[in-house]
Protein backbone atom coordinates (compact mmCIF):
# COMPACT_ATOMS: atom_id res chain seq x y z
CA UNK A 1 0.00 0.00 0.00
CA UNK A 2 0.79 3.68 -0.98
CA UNK A 3 2.56 5.99 2.69
CA UNK A 4 3.37 9.23 2.21
CA UNK A 5 6.89 9.76 5.01
CA UNK A 6 7.46 13.60 3.96
CA UNK A 7 5.16 16.72 4.50
CA UNK A 8 5.82 17.88 1.01
CA UNK A 9 6.26 15.22 -1.88
CA UNK A 10 6.90 15.18 -5.39
CA UNK A 11 5.69 17.37 -7.55
CA UNK A 12 4.70 13.51 -9.30
CA UNK A 13 2.14 13.14 -12.34
CA UNK A 14 -1.21 13.37 -11.96
CA UNK A 15 -3.58 12.09 -14.07
CA UNK A 16 -6.52 14.57 -13.03
CA UNK A 17 -4.11 17.77 -12.11
CA UNK A 18 -0.64 17.74 -14.16
CA UNK A 19 2.40 18.13 -12.26
CA UNK A 20 1.70 17.85 -8.71
CA UNK A 21 3.27 18.97 -5.62
CA UNK A 22 2.02 16.83 -2.91
CA UNK A 23 1.22 17.96 0.62
CA UNK A 24 0.01 15.31 3.64
CA UNK A 25 -0.58 16.62 6.35
CA UNK A 26 -1.42 13.08 8.24
CA UNK A 27 1.14 11.39 10.12
CA UNK A 28 4.03 10.25 8.58
CA UNK A 29 4.09 6.66 9.82
CA UNK A 30 0.56 5.08 8.47
CA UNK A 31 -2.80 6.22 7.43
CA UNK A 32 -5.30 8.37 9.48
CA UNK A 33 -8.53 8.62 8.18
CA UNK A 34 -12.45 8.95 9.12
CA UNK A 35 -13.20 7.03 6.05
CA UNK A 36 -12.10 3.49 5.64
CA UNK A 37 -12.57 3.03 1.60
CA UNK A 38 -12.60 -0.53 0.39
CA UNK A 39 -10.36 0.89 -2.81
CA UNK A 40 -7.60 3.50 -0.81
CA UNK A 41 -4.39 3.03 -2.04
CA UNK A 42 -3.54 3.58 1.73
CA UNK A 43 -4.49 0.47 2.65
CA UNK A 44 -7.54 -0.02 5.60
CA UNK A 45 -6.78 2.28 8.65
CA UNK A 46 -6.41 -0.76 11.43
CA UNK A 47 -3.23 -1.59 9.25
CA UNK A 48 -1.61 1.67 9.20
CA UNK A 49 1.47 2.46 11.19
CA UNK A 50 -0.03 5.55 12.02
CA UNK A 51 1.02 7.04 15.60
CA UNK A 52 -1.56 9.67 15.34
CA UNK A 53 0.64 12.83 15.87
CA UNK A 54 0.21 15.74 13.12
CA UNK A 55 2.51 17.75 11.53
CA UNK A 56 3.30 21.61 13.29
CA UNK A 57 2.08 24.38 11.26
CA UNK A 58 5.48 25.68 11.71
CA UNK A 59 6.80 22.39 10.37
CA UNK A 60 4.63 22.27 7.91
CA UNK A 61 5.49 26.07 7.06
CA UNK A 62 9.01 25.06 6.87
CA UNK A 63 8.35 22.31 4.26
CA UNK A 64 6.31 24.02 1.91
CA UNK A 65 8.70 26.85 1.65
CA UNK A 66 11.62 25.26 1.39
CA UNK A 67 10.50 22.81 -1.01
CA UNK A 68 8.90 25.65 -3.16
CA UNK A 69 11.14 28.16 -3.36
CA UNK A 70 14.04 25.42 -4.40
CA UNK A 71 11.23 23.98 -7.01
CA UNK A 72 11.05 28.09 -8.43
CA UNK A 73 14.85 28.27 -8.46
CA UNK A 74 15.51 25.49 -10.53
CA UNK A 75 12.33 25.88 -13.01
CA UNK A 76 10.85 23.03 -11.98
CA UNK A 77 6.79 22.67 -13.37
CA UNK A 78 4.37 22.61 -10.65
CA UNK A 79 0.66 23.56 -12.22
CA UNK A 80 -0.72 21.85 -8.56
CA UNK A 81 -0.12 22.70 -5.19
CA UNK A 82 -2.38 19.45 -3.61
CA UNK A 83 -3.54 18.59 -0.54
CA UNK A 84 -4.12 14.32 0.05
CA UNK A 85 -1.39 12.18 1.30
CA UNK A 86 -2.27 9.59 4.22
CA UNK A 87 -5.89 10.22 5.16
CA UNK A 88 -8.21 12.99 4.97
CA UNK A 89 -6.44 16.23 5.39
CA UNK A 90 -9.11 18.93 6.75
CA UNK A 91 -8.81 16.57 10.10
CA UNK A 92 -5.88 18.36 10.63
CA UNK A 93 -6.13 20.99 13.66
CA UNK A 94 -4.53 24.23 11.56
CA UNK A 95 -5.67 23.32 8.33
CA UNK A 96 -7.48 26.80 7.71
CA UNK A 97 -4.41 28.20 8.52
CA UNK A 98 -2.26 26.27 6.32
CA UNK A 99 -4.45 27.12 3.48
CA UNK A 100 -3.84 30.72 3.88
CA UNK A 101 0.38 30.00 3.82
CA UNK A 102 -0.10 27.28 0.93
CA UNK A 103 -1.68 30.52 -1.21
CA UNK A 104 0.64 33.10 -0.01
CA UNK A 105 3.76 31.06 -0.89
CA UNK A 106 1.71 29.89 -4.17
CA UNK A 107 1.54 33.55 -4.84
CA UNK A 108 5.07 33.93 -4.21
CA UNK A 109 6.24 31.27 -5.93
CA UNK A 110 3.87 30.01 -8.63
CA UNK A 111 1.64 32.19 -9.36
CA UNK A 112 0.29 30.46 -12.20
CA UNK A 113 -0.12 27.22 -9.98
CA UNK A 114 -3.48 26.29 -9.09
CA UNK A 115 -4.23 24.79 -5.22
CA UNK A 116 -5.94 21.88 -4.67
CA UNK A 117 -7.70 19.85 -1.78
CA UNK A 118 -8.68 16.32 -2.40
CA UNK A 119 -11.07 15.71 1.00
CA UNK A 120 -13.62 13.15 1.41
CA UNK A 121 -15.78 16.25 2.50
CA UNK A 122 -16.80 14.66 6.32
CA UNK A 123 -16.14 18.05 7.83
CA UNK A 124 -17.08 20.38 5.67
CA UNK A 125 -20.40 21.20 8.00
CA UNK A 126 -17.47 23.06 10.30
CA UNK A 127 -17.54 26.56 8.87
CA UNK A 128 -13.79 27.30 9.54
CA UNK A 129 -13.24 23.83 7.02
CA UNK A 130 -15.53 25.03 4.22
CA UNK A 131 -14.62 29.11 4.27
CA UNK A 132 -11.06 27.40 3.70
CA UNK A 133 -12.37 25.06 0.75
CA UNK A 134 -13.99 27.81 -0.96
CA UNK A 135 -10.80 29.73 -0.99
CA UNK A 136 -8.76 27.30 -2.96
CA UNK A 137 -8.69 26.77 -6.86
CA UNK A 138 -9.64 23.08 -6.54
CA UNK A 139 -11.77 22.06 -3.76
CA UNK A 140 -12.31 18.23 -4.91
CA UNK A 141 -15.17 16.92 -2.50
CA UNK A 142 -15.65 13.41 -2.90
CA UNK A 143 -19.41 11.95 -2.86
CA UNK A 144 -19.01 7.59 -4.38
CA UNK A 145 -22.05 6.43 -3.09
CA UNK A 146 -26.20 7.27 -3.26
CA UNK A 147 -27.40 6.62 -0.08
CA UNK A 148 -26.05 5.75 3.86
CA UNK A 149 -26.08 2.36 3.15
CA UNK A 150 -24.03 2.21 0.15
CA UNK A 151 -21.40 4.49 1.88
CA UNK A 152 -21.00 2.13 4.88
CA UNK A 153 -20.08 -0.48 2.07
CA UNK A 154 -17.55 1.73 0.30
CA UNK A 155 -16.81 4.53 2.50
CA UNK A 156 -16.99 2.52 6.09
CA UNK A 157 -17.02 5.64 8.42
CA UNK A 158 -15.74 5.80 11.41
CA UNK A 159 -18.44 8.04 13.03
CA UNK A 160 -21.25 9.04 12.07
CA UNK A 161 -22.01 10.13 8.54
CA UNK A 162 -25.17 11.29 7.00
CA UNK A 163 -25.20 11.67 3.33
CA UNK A 164 -28.35 13.93 2.79
CA UNK A 165 -26.07 16.61 5.55
CA UNK A 166 -23.15 16.52 3.35
CA UNK A 167 -25.33 17.19 -0.01
CA UNK A 168 -26.82 20.02 2.31
CA UNK A 169 -23.54 21.46 3.25
CA UNK A 170 -22.02 21.15 -0.38
CA UNK A 171 -25.28 23.09 -1.80
CA UNK A 172 -23.72 26.22 0.32
CA UNK A 173 -20.33 26.08 -2.23
CA UNK A 174 -23.07 27.23 -4.66
CA UNK A 175 -21.42 25.12 -6.97
CA UNK A 176 -17.86 26.44 -6.34
CA UNK A 177 -15.95 22.53 -6.08
CA UNK A 178 -15.04 20.11 -8.19
CA UNK A 179 -16.65 16.47 -7.29
CA UNK A 180 -15.35 13.40 -7.56
CA UNK A 181 -17.01 10.33 -7.78
CA UNK A 182 -15.61 6.64 -8.10
CA UNK A 183 -17.10 3.71 -10.01
CA UNK A 184 -16.43 0.42 -9.34
CA UNK A 185 -18.50 -2.99 -7.81
CA UNK A 186 -17.73 -5.84 -6.08
CA UNK A 187 -19.97 -9.37 -5.07
CA UNK A 188 -21.88 -6.95 -2.09
CA UNK A 189 -22.37 -3.58 -4.06
CA UNK A 190 -22.36 -1.72 -7.75
CA UNK A 191 -22.17 2.01 -7.55
CA UNK A 192 -23.59 1.87 -11.40
CA UNK A 193 -26.66 0.08 -10.47
CA UNK A 194 -29.50 1.86 -12.24
CA UNK A 195 -30.87 2.03 -9.08
CA UNK A 196 -27.72 4.01 -7.40
CA UNK A 197 -26.81 5.88 -10.95
CA UNK A 198 -30.07 7.62 -10.79
CA UNK A 199 -29.80 8.67 -7.41
CA UNK A 200 -26.47 9.82 -8.01
CA UNK A 201 -27.55 11.72 -10.75
CA UNK A 202 -30.36 13.11 -8.68
CA UNK A 203 -27.28 14.38 -6.31
CA UNK A 204 -25.40 16.00 -8.68
CA UNK A 205 -28.70 17.87 -9.91
CA UNK A 206 -28.85 19.34 -6.85
CA UNK A 207 -25.41 20.10 -5.74
CA UNK A 208 -24.65 21.31 -9.41
CA UNK A 209 -21.01 21.10 -9.29
CA UNK A 210 -18.42 23.23 -11.52
CA UNK A 211 -16.82 19.90 -12.66
CA UNK A 212 -16.91 16.25 -12.22
CA UNK A 213 -13.99 13.85 -12.09
CA UNK A 214 -15.48 10.28 -12.73
CA UNK A 215 -12.91 7.50 -12.13
CA UNK A 216 -12.12 3.91 -11.23
CA UNK A 217 -10.04 1.73 -9.63
CA UNK A 218 -6.36 2.68 -10.79
CA UNK A 219 -3.92 1.22 -8.36
CA UNK A 220 -4.04 -1.75 -5.62
CA UNK A 221 -6.54 -1.80 -3.34
CA UNK A 222 -7.10 -3.22 0.19
CA UNK A 223 -10.27 -5.23 -0.71
CA UNK A 224 -9.44 -7.71 -3.69
CA UNK A 225 -12.54 -8.26 -4.54
CA UNK A 226 -13.40 -4.75 -6.24
CA UNK A 227 -13.71 -4.53 -10.11
CA UNK A 228 -13.09 -1.56 -12.05
CA UNK A 229 -15.40 -0.30 -15.00
CA UNK A 230 -13.87 0.95 -18.26
CA UNK A 231 -13.78 4.13 -19.71
CA UNK A 232 -16.52 3.96 -21.85
CA UNK A 233 -18.79 2.18 -19.51
CA UNK A 234 -18.32 5.53 -17.44
CA UNK A 235 -19.12 7.81 -19.89
CA UNK A 236 -22.41 6.17 -20.70
CA UNK A 237 -22.97 5.82 -17.51
CA UNK A 238 -23.18 9.85 -16.69
CA UNK A 239 -23.97 10.59 -20.65
CA UNK A 240 -27.14 12.07 -19.55
CA UNK A 241 -25.59 14.52 -17.19
CA UNK A 242 -23.12 15.57 -20.41
CA UNK A 243 -26.25 16.16 -22.34
CA UNK A 244 -27.77 18.32 -19.47
CA UNK A 245 -24.81 20.92 -19.72
CA UNK A 246 -22.71 19.39 -16.98
CA UNK A 247 -18.85 19.35 -17.08
CA UNK A 248 -17.50 15.79 -16.54
CA UNK A 249 -13.83 14.76 -16.76
CA UNK A 250 -13.84 10.60 -17.51
CA UNK A 251 -10.65 8.76 -16.33
CA UNK A 252 -9.70 5.08 -16.39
Amino acid sequence: MLHFDDIVFGPIFSRRLGSSLGVNLLPSKGKLCNFDCVYCECGWNRDGRSDHVFPTYDEVAAALTEKMSKASAEGVRVDSVTFSGNGEPTMHPDFPAIIDLTLSLRDRFFPEAKVSVLSNATLIGRKEVAEALMKVDNPILKIDASSDELVAMINKPAGRYRLAETVEALKKFEGRFVLQTMFLRSPEFDTASPEALAAWMDIVREIRPREIMVYTIDRETPDKSLAKYTVDEMAAFVKPLVDEGFRIQVRG
